[in-house]
């Protein structure tokens, strides 16, 4: 089992930067791939970014390549995501997520919200314009 707290979410405006973490209990976090997914109202759920549990390989959406950078601590069980250069439509739900990191199965796997087993409660991020 693994239990995901999220913060860091708050009001900006449009060019400015947070900092979400990601923090997990549970003996498994070090081997797990963690993500970062988000949900505005009316949409679905879609992928950010994530991060493979050596802290080596990272994947993003093209929306955020370049702006949002990914890491984790596997020391503090915790995993962050950067944001640069805030833009309205990056307003969202912000979710963390953890799936077991045993086997490669390919980048598309990690970005699909059904391949995740834990999930975190979510915390709101707004850019006003």
């Amino acid at each position: 089992q693994v239990q995901l707290v999220e913060s860091g979410g708050g009001l900006v405006q449009a060019g400015d930067s947070l900092r979400l973490s990601c923090a997990a209990s549970g003996r498994t976090f070090s081997r797990n791939a963690m993500g970062w997914f988000r949900q505005a109202p009316g949409k679905e759920r879609e992928f950010v970014s994530v991060i493979r549990w050596t802290g080596s390989i990272t994947y993003y959406a093209e929306s955020v390549k370049g702006r949002f950078t990914i890491s984790r601590d596997n020391h503090k069980d915790t995993v962050y995501l950067q944001m640069n250069s805030l833009k309205p439509e990056d307003t969202a739900v912000y979710y963390c997520a953890a799936l077991p990191d045993t086997l490669w199965r390919g980048s598309d796997y990690y970005t699909r919200t059904e391949s995740y087993d834990y999930w975190g409660q979510g915390t709101q991020v707004t850019v006003s314009s």
